[in-house]
């Protein structure tokens, strides 16, 4: 693993490479690869591209994804599921207060 972790803001436009993206993690850009070709991240990528860009979103869904599976020794499908879960939670949960519910 790396000793360096990356931290701060990363803007919509901007993007990491899989190398940054396992780097602010502190994962293996193999860990990084397996879950955007079980398509748990980087929803947007094509496979079979060769130099992958990644944006905050999925910087944040992968750490998410990271904290799930290694806090519960969750499997790849199932941290995905609670992180879907609970995106869409907090999606409702905006909604409902747009809608002055709750």
């Amino acid at each position: 693993m790396h000793d360096d972790i990356l931290t701060g803001v990363l803007l919509e436009d901007a993007a990491l490479t899989l190398d940054e993206l396992a780097r602010a993690c502190n994962v293996e850009p193999d860990w990084v690869v397996r879950h955007v070709h079980a398509g748990v991240l980087g929803s947007e990528l094509s496979v079979q591209v060769t130099t992958w860009r990644f944006r905050s979103g999925d910087l944040a869904r992968a750490r998410h994804l990271l904290r799930v599976e290694r806090d519960f020794d969750a499997n790849e499908d199932l941290a995905a599921l609670v992180v879907d879960m609970a995106d869409e939670i907090r999606r409702l949960r905006a909604r409902m207060r747009v809608l002055g519910i709750g």
